[in-house]
């Protein structure tokens, strides 16, 4: 037995002997360390509507198997969004701080400003894209060292993803660093991941952000409509007279979403295949693989670990009886490694017979728009990937994302042979 799976076997006993009220899967140290899988794997076996209590968010329901997350996500009737009932993660800001986007709204709202941006992922607009990606992705590949030790997050991950959201939103190229910063601070809990001390002073960043956008967003309102994401909500109907917290949730929910599902799967990708070389002999044997892996990627890697509904009556998911108002969370990361819905799903297979089959994306009215776009990015970059490197070399533990929310890998060291 090597020493992971003895580890892992130690870790899964200790977890066994805990009371199940004990158990509380929003504790980020559990995601920064990678043992959260350990809990799920309990609760589904054993509670899979759990009754959790956090200090820092109170009491929740965490539901934790695939089919369970499935009804939840697909009645936005009795399971709300709606950021005035708490929105849409277990991370609930002050009044005065949040940011009102249509991923947290209900219907009527949410389908009408989701509308005014699907034109920039709908498959013609992608098409028109993918060679200005595909040609980024090479720039960017071509220029990574040999025989020397980078970080792929900051060189390749970060890098790609900020290019193409500086081209989503036609903003400076010069200045696309800000774009990840900003999608930081927008999901950071103050005393939790080392970002900040208090909401105040994340506010204080949330305001640099909206100010630079309000700036970009009065020149595109006062100039002919352009393809790009400013424009579009800028023009539309249903969206050009949003109010500043509007204005600000849709903005940075578009940041937020364009940068992390990308990025993050960016890198768990490659640490991933490192983990299961058998898997990353058998894709580079086979290249054609890319069109399973890139969905197996985003299942195993699950970017966003959760999304939280507000039950809007009584209700009942697995048996369990919800009472309206109750906090429901569902973790999208179990329910990807429910072995109940998805056979091996333990197990990271890049010919994988139905790889779309996961939750990462969401499910219902709520899921992720870009979704095609965040696919096309992670094809294109695997094979180019196929096609320089028949090795990448990971030399040092990730370093993750002490954070409930957001999946993330903030560094992995690697090498590339020359």
């Amino acid at each position: 037995m090597s020493d992971a799976s003895q580890a892992a076997d130690e870790i899964r006993e200790r977890i066994r002997g805990m009371p199940l009220d004990a158990i509380d899967p929003s504790d980020a140290t559990l995601f920064e360390d990678d043992t959260i899988h350990h809990y799920f794997e309990r609760l589904r076996a054993e509670d899979p509507v759990h009754r959790s209590h956090s200090p820092l968010y109170g009491d929740f329901w965490s539901v934790t198997r695939y089919q369970d997350i499935m009804a939840v996500d697909s009645n936005h009737a009795a399971f709300s969004s709606d950021i005035n009932l708490g929105g849409i993660s277990i991370i609930e800001r002050p009044v005065q701080y949040r940011a009102h986007s249509f991923i947290a709204a209900d219907p009527p709202v949410h389908d009408e400003q989701r509308k005014a941006v699907s034109p920039i992922v709908a498959p013609g607009n992608l098409a028109n894209l993918e060679p200005l990606i595909r040609q980024r992705t090479c720039t960017v590949l071509d220029g990574l060292p040999r025989d020397e030790t980078f970080d792929w997050v900051d060189r390749v991950s970060i890098e790609l993803t900020t290019l193409m959201l500086a081209t989503l939103f036609d903003f400076p190229l010069e200045e696309r660093r800000l774009l990840p910063w900003w999608s930081d601070v927008m999901t950071a809990v103050p005393g939790v991941d080392g970002m900040f001390a208090t909401e105040e002073a994340r506010f204080v960043e949330v305001m640099k952000m909206v100010e630079y956008f309000t700036r970009l967003w009065n020149e595109r309102v006062n100039a002919p409509p352009r393809p790009d994401l400013i424009s579009m909500l800028a023009h539309n109907p249903a969206t050009r007279n949003m109010p500043p917290q509007q204005l600000m949730g849709n903005l940075s929910l578009l940041i937020v979403g364009g940068n992390d599902t990308t990025r993050n799967s960016m890198s768990g990708g490659l640490l991933a295949l490192h983990q299961n070389p058998e898997q990353f002999a058998k894709l580079r044997a086979d290249p054609r693989l890319v069109e399973s892996l890139v969905p197996e990627i985003i299942r195993w890697q699950t970017p966003l670990a959760h999304m939280r509904r507000t039950a809007t009556m009584d209700t009942e998911i697995g048996g369990k009886p919800i009472r309206r108002g109750d906090k429901v969370v569902m973790w999208y990361l179990s329910g990807n490694r429910d072995e109940r819905a998805i056979e091996n799903a333990d197990r990271f297979i890049v010919d994988r017979a139905r790889p779309r089959q996961h939750l990462s994306f969401g499910f219902g009215i709520h899921r992720c728009v870009g979704n095609r776009l965040a696919e096309l990015q992670l094809r294109i970059l695997w094979e180019e990937i196929l096609r320089r490197f028949p090795t990448i070399e990971v030399v040092g533990e990730p370093v993750r994302t002490r954070h409930c929310l957001v999946r993330g890998i903030t560094q992995l060291l690697v090498r590339i042979p020359a």
